[in-house]
């Protein structure tokens, strides 16, 4: 029982309260400018920058706007006058051919923490990478991948990593079966209500029917496997309640889960067929549905996600989940806390 307890506390974390301000910090580009916002501090607040997520040989910069390449990737430290300090990166990783390939780092925990930049990544299809790209991810060293896509779909649209860039590549055969959701193409009266619902039930079954591959990612995490990326084909289903898991047992409070995971609705970009390349069966029936029910299959909605969260309490509850079907202990969730947090 003592035990239980303890996996409790680590998964939940402290109770979250809106009344508590966190220190975050947020760095978008626009071309080859950075902007930098923050909330939480308190002015004056001080800004240095540096290549590396530790902060070594930070130098500082003026205001919250500066101009600077994306490679090698800039870092930004934020400091008020309370001393109080938060991290910044950009959340999506400038890829020519990357699809919603974003960095989990600057996330808030409900105890007070945050992720680490530069470790944890979801992503999208890779198989779009340039030469360049895959150089700027060398850079990043990333060590393990985790590819949550089905034999079909690797096939399909497989990844050659360039000779020296080689991360460990973590997959499981399956055929992905769509179910109701399949059902829906046939159909060129469906509803955007219709749509949504049955996408809502599909992710009832998301946190069960992958939680072999999401247990496989947790302990590549416990061993150390990090930089990591996670990614399915959009980036947004599979690899989106991924993300909701990994967030969770860091100790990030739901509404942030929530808000990391409706970021799809913006950085996911629905795949077209290349020159001379033949659309997948599945391509060609949602190419047939209604405008409105292509968007909300296309897209991501708070309730998709809720509705997994909601199946893993009815079958006993995160802390349940965590321990059972992602195989991880106590320790390994301290571990987690302890190596992806600062």
């Amino acid at each position: 029982m003592r035990a239980l307890l303890l996996m409790a506390a680590l998964v939940a974390g402290p109770a979250y309260t809106q009344s508590v301000s966190a220190q975050v910090a947020t760095a978008t580009r626009s071309g080859g400018q950075i902007t930098l916002d923050w909330q939480g501090l308190t002015a004056p607040v001080g800004v240095t920058m540096a290549t590396n997520p530790e902060g070594k040989s930070a130098k500082p910069i003026a205001g919250n706007q500066v101009n600077v390449a994306a490679a090698p990737r800039p870092y930004f430290f934020a400091k008020d006058a309370r001393g109080q300090k938060v991290t910044a990166a950009e959340r999506v990783l400038p890829l020519a051919g990357g699809n919603n390939f974003r960095d989990l780092g600057g996330y808030a925990t409900a105890d007070g923490r945050h992720v680490r930049w530069g470790q944890l990544y979801r992503s999208g299809v890779m198989s779009g990478l340039t030469s360049a790209d895959f150089d700027y991810l060398g850079d990043l060293g990333i060590r393990t991948i985790c590819d949550l896509r089905s034999n079909e779909e690797r096939k399909r649209e497989a990844v050659t990593w360039p000779a020296g860039i080689r991360p460990v590549v973590l997959s499981r055969d399956y055929g992905m079966d769509m179910g109701a959701m399949a059902q829906l193409f046939q159909s060129a009266n469906v509803t955007a209500e219709q749509t949504s619902n049955a996408m809502a039930g599909f992710y009832k079954g998301l946190p069960f029917e992958f939680a072999g591959q999401y247990a496989q990612m947790f302990r590549a995490l416990v061993n150390g496997g990090a930089p990591l990326a996670f990614n399915c084909s959009a980036g947004k289903d599979r690899t989106g309640v991924a993300a909701a898991m990994l967030l969770t047992v860091l100790g990030v409070p739901r509404e942030t889960v929530i808000a990391d995971y409706l970021l799809s609705n913006t950085y996911f970009r629905a795949p077209t067929p290349k020159p001379g390349q033949t659309p997948d069966a599945s391509m060609l029936a949602m190419s047939k549905l209604p405008p409105d029910a292509l968007k909300a299959l296309m897209g991501v909605d708070r309730r998709y996600l809720e509705s997994a969260f909601a199946a893993i309490e009815a079958k006993g509850g995160m802390a349940r989940y965590v321990r059972e079907d992602l195989k991880l202990s106590a320790a390994d969730v301290a571990k987690l806390k302890t190596a992806y947090l600062e």
